[in-house]
């Protein structure tokens, strides 16, 4: 640079060069959308405003302590009516209302919730769905339960939705977190409530404008009074049955699964499920694109303690002549210690789950921009789960910044006390000051980075084009009404 610039002009030229380096500097937005960009920004700060005026924190407060005032908020409705693209990363018992599941499971005559204190076999709370002959000690009727004291439900709410009520508490939110997956486990296995759980959760993606979806599935077998163990390749057939029925009226929709299993399971275990999948895949070519492993990143196996499994990974797609691409969790943590995001760019590993600790490594964040890998940030859920405090710190503004290709998800919404994306996105642009170039760009990398196949994706991405055109007429008609 010319020492005979002055101050300014290098100054102008670093800030330039410093956008030049950010994931979305290829967006270039219309005349229309920089209108949007413009009145989005202005209800931001007025927004914002307000808090001060009210000395009201917020950005600092748990997301169920704040969501209140999200929902008096004029940007709410902006990013309700948004097209979301993909949801990339979701998990299979944690899609969809809490609310909705209580009142399904009390509709489910055969259900039934356990009364008494945790045990080594059961949890309070903890619903299932059992003969009348063969109900074990301690379940009650849900229906009954509930009519007789209806605080019941909302006690019951309580125990399923993880309500974090302070920043600084010492409870373990994770354990409080898969015990909210166990109330329920048992519950979503049973065949005809499955069904009726994932319709459900597919027109809720829908009706939040999302037009895709790619689940983490846990392969657990299925069951009803008349057979008591599906196999599990019903999960597929049943899953694809839903999406077809839905497609007759929403064509645009599509969804996915990636095979996932635990990171507490032996080697062994986990060959025979990397040798299902890849025989899933084989069968359903569509359905079943990818696979990971899960479990809380600090306590479980690290991703390199599977490493004999990992190189069986060519063989196996010689072998069944289809590639299982890896998307793996990894960084879901705030320790330098863990290493994950070290064997997650080593393989071959198309997408990265939270990646929290990646601003650790620059080296490794080189790696993910060079190898164009996506990083699927999830960032209710990491408040939530207690990795960052205040939305405002949230590593993922970093990652933006440096060029790292991002989606946003919610990961499990309904244990979060919410359902949808649109709530993520708010949080997005009002705590990481993101304008509508940079949501766009998020929104669109949900789509160009699923793993959907060729011409799926094509055909994804032109609908998602038309739908945000007609997003930003709309949104700006709503936004000049208003004004």
């Amino acid at each position: 640079m010319s020492s005979s610039l002055s101050y300014e002009e290098i100054k102008n030229q670093l800030i330039l060069n410093n956008k030049k380096e950010a994931f979305d500097s290829d967006i270039v937005l219309s005349s229309n959308e920089q209108s949007l960009n413009k009145k989005m920004i202005d209800l931001r700060e007025e927004f914002e405003h307000n808090l001060k005026h009210n000395k009201v924190s917020f950005y600092n407060k748990p997301f169920l302590k704040v969501k209140s005032l999200i929902d008096t908020s004029s940007l709410l409705e902006i990013f309700n009516i948004m097209p979301k693209g993909g949801l990339l990363h979701s998990h299979s018992i944690g899609l969809t209302d809490i609310e909705w599941v209580i009142d399904a499971a009390r509709d489910t005559r055969e259900c039934y919730v356990y009364s008494l204190p945790d045990n080594r076999l059961y949890l309070y709370g903890q619903l299932g769905v059992f003969q009348e002959s063969k109900v074990p000690d301690g379940f009650i009727n849900l229906k009954d339960k509930i009519e007789t004291n209806p605080e019941f439900k909302k006690e019951l709410s309580d125990l399923l939705v993880l309500r974090r009520e302070s920043l600084s508490e010492s409870i373990d939110h994770w354990a409080e977190f898969e015990k909210g997956f166990n109330r329920i486990r048992h519950l979503i296995n049973y065949r005809p409530f499955f069904q009726k759980y994932y319709k459900r959760a597919f027109l809720d993606l829908l009706e939040d404008n999302i037009q895709h979806v790619e689940v983490r599935m846990i392969f657990e077998n299925l069951y009803d009074f008349k057979t008591p163990t599906y196999p599990s390749e019903t999960i597929i057939t049943d899953i694809e049955e839903i999406v077809n029925e839905i497609q007759k009226n929403e064509p645009k929709f599509t969804a996915c699964l990636i095979y996932t299993s635990l990171k507490f399971l032996n080697i062994e275990e986990i060959d025979q499920q990397i040798v299902q999948a890849f025989e899933f895949k084989k069968k359903y070519p569509n359905m079943i694109t990818g696979f990971d492993i899960v479990a809380e990143e600090d306590s479980g196996n690290s991703i390199s303690y599977y490493q004999k499994s990992w190189k069986k990974l060519d063989s196996l797609q010689s072998e069944y002549n289809v590639e299982l691409p890896l998307f793996l969790h990894a960084g879901e943590s705030k320790s330098i210690k863990n290493t994950n995001l070290f064997d997650a760019v080593l393989l071959n590993n198309k997408r990265i789950g939270h990646g929290l600790n990646l601003v650790l490594f620059p080296h490794i964040l080189k790696q993910v921009k060079e190898k164009d890998m996506l990083v699927e940030l999830n960032p209710i859920s990491n408040q939530v789960l207690g990795f960052i405090n205040d939305f405002r710190n949230h590593p993922g503004r970093i990652m933006l910044q440096n060029g790292i290709q991002c989606s946003i998800s919610s990961d499990d919404p309904a244990v979060f006390g919410y359902k949808g994306l649109s709530y993520d996105f708010w949080v997005v642009f009002t705590a990481w000051e993101l304008d509508l170039r940079a949501i766009k760009k998020l929104v669109f990398n949900s789509i160009t980075y699923s793993s959907l196949n060729d011409d799926s994706k094509k055909m994804a991405l032109q609908n998602l084009t038309k739908d945000w055109d007609n997003f930003i007429e709309r949104a700006n008609s709503i936004l000049e009404t208003k004004n």
